[in-house]
């Protein structure tokens, strides 16, 4: 069943990086929102007289915790309408139209295998919310691995977070990608190159891509060629 519209009030905003705003969003007629680390919500923004053109999804950043407030971090897209309209009309206390939850982009029921997490851009929302709730859920994992890609180390979304995670948590690692910048204990290229070296041998894993699509379709292919069954490969695009 389709989740009802509702609505959302901004709580706050925060520039995480040059392109790139936190929204905190509270769901008033929901006491509790419950979710799965790595769903998404729908909004309806008035952007287009068709309906099904206003609508924009986006992943959920925050994760589980018995309130109704929600964090999405979305990044401007030049002429986008969806991510202009956030940019220059969303403020603190503006009202949005919202349904959710909804995707089947979620953990294993069982972590039976070591996860990658693969992701550029906004594409680490899904992922944040997975290894927040492993950790305030001490839930049984195995080695956890957040593969995460971008230009610059200004891009970085929850640089400082992934590493206190990273400190705190056994069997967690952060592997920060940069394409276009050289900088001591990052790794310098894109994010294929990092789980290829990872993963060589073949090590059972189970894959979860998200973010552009060129990287997604390269990342699948890559790791079909490396011999890694379908089935252990599961993607969200964006864009």
């Amino acid at each position: 069943m389709i989740p009802q519209w509702q609505k959302g009030i901004v709580q706050r905003v925060e520039q995480a990086t040059e392109n790139t705003r936190r929204y905190w969003i509270e769901l008033p007629e929901t006491p509790v929102f419950d979710f799965k680390p790595g769903q998404f919500v729908t909004l309806d923004l008035p952007i287009h007289e068709q309906r099904n053109k206003r609508w924009r999804s986006y992943s959920i950043a925050s994760s589980p915790d018995g309130s109704n407030v929600i964090e999405l971090v979305i990044v401007y897209l030049e002429g986008g309408l969806g991510t202009t309209y956030f940019f220059n009309e969303v403020k603190e206390g503006s009202e949005l139209v919202l349904r959710g939850p909804q995707g089947v982009f979620t953990l294993p029921e069982e972590i039976d295998h070591d996860i990658f997490m693969i992701c550029t851009g906004t594409g680490i929302a899904p992922f944040r919310s997975m290894v927040n709730h492993i950790k305030k859920n001490n839930l049984a994992h195995h080695k956890l691995h957040l593969i995460f890609g971008t230009r610059y180390k200004g891009d970085l979304l929850y640089e400082d977070e992934m590493r206190t995670l990273e400190a705190a948590m056994p069997n967690f690692t952060y592997h920060p990608a940069l394409s276009r910048e050289t900088i001591d204990g990052y790794h310098k290229g894109y994010v294929h190159s990092v789980y290829e070296q990872l993963c060589a041998g073949t090590p059972p894993a189970h894959f979860m891509l998200c973010g552009w699509k060129m990287m997604v379709d390269e990342a699948k292919q890559k790791l079909l060629a490396m011999g890694y069954d379908k089935k252990s490969i599961h993607l969200e695009l964006y864009g």
